[in-house]
């Protein structure tokens, strides 16, 4: 079973697997409930640590509103191909 398993009311009892972008060392919590499905749980101040994330910061968007970018993406995909962020069976 993954990081973020089941109670006994269907919801997830933890936050998910660390997942650490290969691109800047930025590092998130994430979970997979489908293969088009990922959430993502920022850890440390993105705005900083990413560089794409902080350009699209320093012209003005809010940090808050940037939601992920290519690298950190392909480092997720890579996390799936890996095996160590698992998509449910049942997905």
């Amino acid at each position: 079973m993954g990081a973020g398993h089941r109670s006994g009311t269907g919801h997830r009892t933890s936050p998910g697997s660390p997942v650490t972008c290969r691109e800047c060392g930025n590092r998130v919590l994430c979970e997979k409930f489908s293969p088009a499905h990922t959430q993502i749980q920022w850890t440390g101040d993105a705005a900083t640590r990413c560089p794409r994330i902080a350009a699209r910061v320093a012209a003005g968007e809010l940090s808050a509103r940037v939601r992920s970018c290519p690298q950190l993406r392909a480092s997720i995909e890579d996390a799936v191909r890996e095996g160590t962020l698992e998509v449910p069976a049942d997905a």
